[in-house]
């Protein structure tokens, strides 16, 4: 069955074109839900909490666009919408991280390693990192999102680059001390 079929089945309500439709994406949309989420859990509950919009607003898709780019966005603005119910925002303390031992090349870094240290930004800062950089959202639309303004979007993202930047430069500071 191609997708039009499915999504035709699943604005009827079809149980099984739904439980396709899931097991078709969920992987994907688990993979966006990530790099919004604290941790593992609540990047399941998000994306839970999603294919529940997907599959309640799925009458509201016109066939325009992409049908994933469509889904993603639901995935993004439930895991905004999480995060603005929690608001928790807490200040980046650099000796309560931990220090993780990655083997890493000379001037390359594992695409892990960079996952990792993104992960461990402060929620704000990896929200509006993730939105910009990684999904090319303005700071317009970033700042829509995040209920925030256009100047705390830039700041945000100009204090995730320097954590990164002071991260990845004593990444390389360690490795050069044991080589």
């Amino acid at each position: 069955m191609g997708i039009e079929q499915l999504i035709k089945k699943c604005k009827k309500q079809d149980l099984k074109s739904q439980e396709q439709l899931y097991r078709l994406f969920s992987k994907k949309l688990f993979g966006v839900c990530l790099k919004y989420s604290r941790n593992y859990q609540e990047a399941e509950d998000n994306l839970q909490d999603a294919f529940i919009v997907i599959f309640n607003k799925i009458g509201q898709y016109k066939n325009k666009g992409s049908f994933e780019g469509w889904m993603k966005r639901i995935v993004i603005n439930t895991a905004l919408q999480r995060y603005r119910k929690q608001q928790v925002f807490s200040i980046v303390n650099e000796d309560q991280i931990e220090n993780h031992e990655v083997e890493i090349e000379e001037n390359q870094f594992e695409l892990n390693y960079l996952l990792k240290i993104i992960q461990e930004l402060p929620d704000r800062y990896r929200m509006v990192f993730n939105l910009y950089v990684l999904d090319g959202f303005s700071h317009k639309e970033i700042a829509d999102f995040m209920e925030i303004s256009v100047g705390t979007s830039k700041s945000n993202l100009a204090r995730a680059r320097d954590i990164l930047k002071r991260k990845i430069e004593q990444q390389k500071d360690d490795n050069a001390k044991t080589s």
